[in-house]
Parts: C-alpha cells; sequence; structure tokens
C-alpha cells in the first residue's frame, strides 16, 4: 500500500565567471599612449577531479569529469562531530501527516541530506480498485512506533528522525506513513529513512481495513 521513497532533491547552483578589462595604473607611473593589451582568455582547463584539493577556480565551461567520464572526485564520508541520533518525533495519530513539517523539524547544521519518505493511500490493491481504508491501532501501537524509531537513530549515523502513522479513516491521496531523516551524507539518510519504513511496516500492530469499489471490505493485520 505504500510507495517506494521519494527522493531527496539537492540544490546546486553556477555562477558565471566574469573577467575585468581594466588596466590597473601603478603610483607614479605615467599613462601609456598604447591601446591596452586584451585581457588574457581563460585557460579551457578541466574541473580538478580531486576535490576538495583543487586550489584553483574552474572556468565555467572547463571540461568536467562527468561530461567527460574522467572519473569524479571519491564523496565525503566525514563528520566534525558525532551524529545527534534525535527522535524529533514518533506517533500514531488521528492527524493529517505533514512530511513537510517533519522534514523541516530534523534539520540540523550537520546535516547535508534530509531524506522523506510519504506512504499514501492508492486506489488499488492486488488487482482490485480501493476507495478507501481504515486503520485501527493495538494499545501497544504508540510504544512500538516509538521504539523503532529508537532503534533506527542507535544504529544508523543519523542526526534526526520524526515518523508518523495515522489512524482512523483515510481517502485515497492521503498520507498514512510519514518519514523524514537528516543526515550528514545522503546514503546514511536514505539507508536509514528506508530502515524505519522496513521497520514500521514489520512491527508495528495495526489493523486494516480496505473498503472496493464494488461495496466489499477486508481487514488485514498489517500497515
Amino acid at each position: 500500500m505504500l510507495p517506494g521513497p521519494s527522493s531527496t532533491i539537492l540544490n546546486m547552483s553556477l555562477e558565471r565567471l566574469v573577467a575585468g578589462t581594466c588596466p590597473a595604473t601603478r603610483p607614479g607611473r605615467r599613462p601609456s599612449s598604447r591601446s591596452p593589451r586584451a585581457a588574457p582568455t581563460a585557460r579551457r582547463t578541466p574541473a580538478t577531479a580531486d576535490y576538495p584539493g583543487s586550489v584553483t577556480r574552474p572556468a565555467a565551461d572547463a571540461d568536467h569529469p562527468a561530461l567527460t567520464g574522467e572519473g569524479t572526485y571519491a564523496p565525503d564520508t566525514t563528520r566534525l562531530n558525532e551524529p545527534s541520533r534525535r527522535v524529533v518525533l514518533a506517533t500514531m495519530t488521528t492527524d493529517v501527516l505533514d512530511v513537510g513539517a517533519l522534514a523541516a523539524a530534523v534539520e540540523d547544521g550537520a546535516a547535508g541530506a534530509v531524506v522523506t519518505f510519504a506512504g499514501v493511500v492508492r486506489d488499488h490493491d492486488r488487482g482490485r480498485g480501493v476507495t478507501s481504508i481504515e486503520y485501527v491501532a493495538h494499545p501497544s501501537a504508540q510504544q512500538v512506533i516509538e521504539q523503532v524509531a529508537a532503534d533506527v537513530v542507535a544504529s544508523r549515523p543519523v542526526d534526526a528522525l520524526a515518523v508518523g502513522h495515522r489512524i482512523g479513516e483515510l481517502a485515497v491521496g492521503d498520507c498514512a506513513l510519514a518519514v523524514a531523516v537528516s543526515a550528514a551524507h545522503r546514503r546514511e539518510a536514505f539507508d536509514a529513512a528506508s530502515e524505519a519504513v522496513e521497520q514500521v511496516k514489520h512491527r508495528l500492530p495495526v489493523w486494516k481495513r480496505q473498503v472496493f469499489t464494488d461495496g466489499s471490505d477486508e481487514w488485514v493485520s498489517c500497515p
């Protein structure tokens, strides 16, 4: 019933280089009557592949390893400090789940990635049309989702995690499960988000009632 994780979006910008052409005049030196020499053309040197060891700024149109196939720099896997491993939210709720709000809640200055997942109610299951879903939680469900969150942050190098699961009646398109994870690096965040989703699906004691387009319904003991 839950689709695959959304990807995290990484925003990057590219600045254009502007070369100045005004000649400098040294103190006490008479201006030359000759025409100023043309500014030298920027060298088309390849962008260095040993980032962050590069000490020169390449031209914007320099050959880039991603375009030339000459390889890319090794990704950074370091940290300045140990991961915070904070659980900012772990809840069973009848309220609407806002994935954006969860993403904002897990923001951290040390985090270079925030990954979110939204499991939404779809309009079909096992070849049958679905109109709505109802979730009923076991009395231990809140304790279980809290333990799932604690286990994920204990086993993964994340800075913060938030997870929420809906109970009650949901329509097609409503978010049933929301997860947000922040970590220093994208792979850590993706792995932790995936682990949280799988653990919720495996361990959370909730019953699900599906209402089908033909008017029939069924109960299943899984998220």
